[in-house]
C-alpha cells in the first residue's frame, strides 16, 4: 500500500528583502507601462481599487495587461511589483503540477500578490506570508480533479469562499481576513489526514478480499468458458453449468485453488459433463459414454457435498439425468448453441506479475486527459490475486480498478501519464526572484557599460570638440596671418604704387618742369614761394635777366629790375618740380603789367 505524500515544506530560501527592493526599483522589461519621468509620490494613482474589481470578477487578465489597458501614469514600483507576481503566478499556473482548474483559480490571486509586494517587498512573498503558506499547502491536493464528486466539491466551496475573503481583504486593506481563512484551512486539512489514513487501511482490507473473488470468478468463468467452447449442448445441461457448478468452481478457486484436489476434481467433472452431453464427442466411443455416464451423476453430488457441505438440490441434476439416460439409449436430445459466453483465456494460466515491475508505479500519481478534463488518479495498491490496480483520490477514497494488462497498455499507448513532480509555490518564488536577480545583475551591468561607454563618449565629444576648438583657432590664426599677410602685401603694393606713381608724377613733375625751364627766355617771369618762416609773405616774381647755357646758371632780378637772384637750371627744375616755383604764362605776365600800370597810375595821383 502507498500513500500520497503528506505536507511538506519546500526547500526555498527566503528571498533576500534587498534583493527584491532592487528588483522593484531598479529592473526594467521592454514594452512595459514605465513612467517616462520618475512621477512625484501625490499623483502616482490609487490601484487598489482596480485590482480589486479585477479580483472580484475573477478575470484571468495578467495585472501588467490591466494596467497597460489603463490610460494612467503608474509608478516603477507598482509595474515592477505586477511584473514580478505575474511572472510568480504564470510560472506557478504552468509548473505547480496541480489541475487545472484548481491552479487557474488560485492564480488570480495575483491581484493580491501584487498590492502586498508593492507595500510590503519581499515578506509580501516570503515564507511568513498567509498567502504564501496557504498556496504552499496545496500540494496535498494533487490528486484534486474536478469529478463533481464530494471531495472535488469540497475544493470548490473553499475557493468560492475565498473569492470573499479576497474582497474584504481588498476592501479593509489588509490581510486579516485570508490569515483566518488559511488557519482554518490548515485545521481542516490535519482533521482530514487522520480520517484518510483510516479510510485507506479499510479500503485496502475490503479491495483485497474483493480482489480474490474476482480472481476467483475470472479463472471459473475462464475454466467453463474453455470447456464450453461453441458447442451446442442440451440446454438442461447449458442451465447446470451456469447456475450451480459455475459458482462451485468460483467458491472452490477462492477457498483452495484451481490447483487443489477439490479444484481439480471440479474441472474434469465439467470436462466430462460436456463430453457426454456433445454427441459430436462422445458418440464414437459408446463403451466410454456407459462407464462416464454411470458414475458421473454420483461424482458430481460427491464433490458438491465436499466442497458446499451439503447436498445438491435434487431438481438440480433432474435435467442432467434425463439428458445422460438418452444419450444411453441413444435416443437423439434437443441441442442449443452455447451462446455468447465470455471469458479471459489468461485466466486459465495467468503469469505472475514479479513485484520488481510493479514497484515503480506504486504510490505514483498519474493523470488521464488533458487540461481541465484531465483526471488524476493514485496508485495505492496492486491487488496481486486479480492482477489488478486500485486507484484512489487524494482522499483515499476507491476510484476504480484497472487490470494490470490495460494499464501496461495505457502507459505504452500514452493514454495515462505519471505526473512530475510537484513544484511547490515556495520553490517557484524562489526560482522566480533568483531568475530576475540575474536579469537585473545583467541589466546593472549593460548599464555600467553603458554609462561608461556614454561618459568615454562625451570624453571624446569633449576632446574632438577640443581639439574641433584648437583646430579652428589655428585656422582662425592662420587665416589671420594669411589676412595679415595678404593686407601687408596689398599696402606694400598700394605703397608701391603709390611709391611708383609718386616717381612717376615726380619724373613727369620734373620733366614738365625742365621742359618749362628750358623754355624760358629772357624776360619770362617765374613766381618763388615766399620763406616757410614768414607765410605772410607773397610769392616772388622774378624775371630772367640771364641765362648762361654753358654753367646752366640763370639770374632773375625783380619788377624794378634789381634784386638779383641767381638760380642753377637744375634746382629751378627741383623747385618747380616741388612747387615751390612756377613758371608765369604771358597772360600771367599781361595781368601782372596791368597791375603796375594801375598801381603806378594811383601812386601818381
Amino acid at each position: 500500500m502507498a500513500q500520497p505524500p503528506g505536507r511538506q515544506a519546500s526547500g526555498a530560501q527566503q528571498p533576500h528583502p534587498e534583493l527584491v527592493q532592487a528588483i522593484l526599483k531598479g529592473i526594467r522589461v521592454p514594452e512595459l507601462p514605465y513612467p517616462v519621468a520618475r512621477p512625484q509620490d501625490d499623483v502616482i494613482p490609487d490601484w487598489l481599487p482596480l485590482l480589486a474589481d479585477c479580483w472580484r470578477e475573477q478575470q484571468d487578465k495578467r495585472v501588467i495587461d490591466v494596467l497597460s489597458a489603463v490610460g494612467e501614469t503608474w509608478s516603477v514600483r507598482q509595474v515592477n511589483a505586477a511584473y514580478l507576481a505575474d511572472r510568480i503566478m504564470d510560472v506557478f499556473l504552468q509548473t505547480s503540477g496541480l489541475h487545472a482548474t484548481l491552479v487557474r483559480r488560485c492564480a488570480r490571486l495575483r491581484f493580491i500578490l501584487a498590492w502586498q509586494i508593492s507595500e510590503q517587498g519581499a515578506s509580501a512573498i516570503g515564507a511568513d506570508s498567509p498567502v504564501h503558506g496557504w498556496l504552499d499547502s496545496l500540494h496535498t491536493l494533487r490528486g484534486w480533479s474536478d469529478s463533481g464528486g464530494r471531495a472535488a466539491r469540497q475544493v470548490s466551496g473553499w475557493l468560492d469562499a475565498l473569492v470573499d475573503v479576497g474582497n474584504r481583504c481588498l476592501e479593509e486593506r489588509n490581510l486579516a481576513p485570508f490569515q483566518t481563512f488559511a488557519r482554518d484551512w490548515h485545521k481542516e486539512q490535519a482533521q482530514k489526514e487522520g480520517r484518510i489514513d483510516r479510510l485507506r487501511q479499510r479500503l485496502l482490507e475490503t479491495e483485497r478480499g474483493a480482489a480474490r473473488q474476482r480472481a476467483a470468478e475470472q479463472m471459473a468463468r475462464a475454466v467453463v468458458g474453455r470447456a464450453l467452447g461453441r458447442r451446442e449442448l442440451p440446454p438442461a445441461v447449458i442451465v447446470f453449468v451456469e447456475r450451480y457448478w459455475l459458482p462451485l468452481l468460483r467458491q472452490v478457486i477462492w477457498s483452495d485453488g484451481l490447483a487443489s484436489d477439490n479444484g481439480r476434481h471440479a474441472a474434469k467433472l465439467l470436462e466430462w459433463m460436456i463430453w457426454v452431453s456433445d454427441p459430436k464427442l462422445s458418440d464414437k466411443e459408446r463403451d466410454k459414454l456407459y462407464h462416464v455416464g454411470e458414475q458421473l451423476s454420483d461424482k458430481i453430488n460427491e464433490v458438491w457435498t465436499r466442497v458446499q457441505q451439503e447436498k445438491l438440490p435434487a431438481e438440480a441434476l433432474q435435467g442432467i439425468e434425463e439428458t445422460m439416460v438418452a444419450r444411453l439409449r441413444g435416443t437423439p436430445v434437443d441441442l442449443a448453441p452455447v451462446g455468447n459466453f465470455t471469458y479471459e483465456p489468461r485466466w486459465l494460466n495467468p503469469t505472475p506479475i514479479d513485484s520488481a515491475e510493479v514497484r515503480p508505479y506504486e504510490g505514483v500519481w498519474f493523470v488521464e486527459g488533458e487540461d481541465e478534463a484531465q483526471q488524476r488518479q493514485f496508485f495505492f495498491a496492486y491487488l496481486e490475486e486479480a492482477q489488478e490496480i486500485l486507484w484512489t483520490n487524494g482522499e483515499g477514497v476507491k476510484l476504480g480498478l484497472m487490470s494490470w494488462h490495460d494499464f501496461r497498455d495505457s502507459i505504452a499507448r500514452g493514454r495515462l501519464q505519471s505526473l512530475p513532480p510537484i513544484n511547490h509555490f515556495g520553490d517557484v518564488v524562489s526560482d522566480t526572484v533568483g531568475k530576475l536577480e540575474q536579469v537585473l545583475r545583467k541589466q546593472v551591468e549593460k548599464r555600467r557599460e553603458a554609462r561608461a561607454k556614454a561618459e568615454a563618449q562625451a570624453a571624446k565629444v569633449r576632446e574632438e570638440r577640443a581639439m574641433a576648438e584648437q583646430k579652428r583657432q589655428e585656422e582662425e590664426a592662420r587665416r589671420a596671418a594669411e589676412e595679415a599677410e595678404t593686407r601687408a602685401r596689398e599696402e606694400a603694393e598700394e605703397r608701391a604704387r603709390e611709391e611708383a606713381e609718386q616717381t612717376r608724377l615726380k619724373k613727369e613733375r620734373l620733366e614738365m618742369a625742365r621742359r618749362q625751364v628750358d623754355a624760358l627766355k629772357l624776360g619770362n617771369w617765374i613766381a618763388v614761394a615766399a620763406d616757410a618762416a614768414d607765410p605772410s609773405q607773397e610769392a616772388r616774381k622774378l624775371k630772367l635777366a640771364v641765362r648762361l647755357n654753358a654753367t646752366g646758371k640763370l639770374v632773375f632780378v625783380d619788377r624794378l629790375g634789381l634784386n638779383r637772384t641767381e638760380m642753377v637750371a637744375d634746382a629751378l627744375v627741383e623747385a618747380i618740380a616741388g612747387g615751390q616755383a612756377r613758371v608765369m604764362s604771358s597772360e600771367a605776365e599781361f595781368e601782372d603789367t596791368l597791375s603796375r600800370v594801375v598801381g603806378r597810375i594811383r601812386v601818381g595821383r
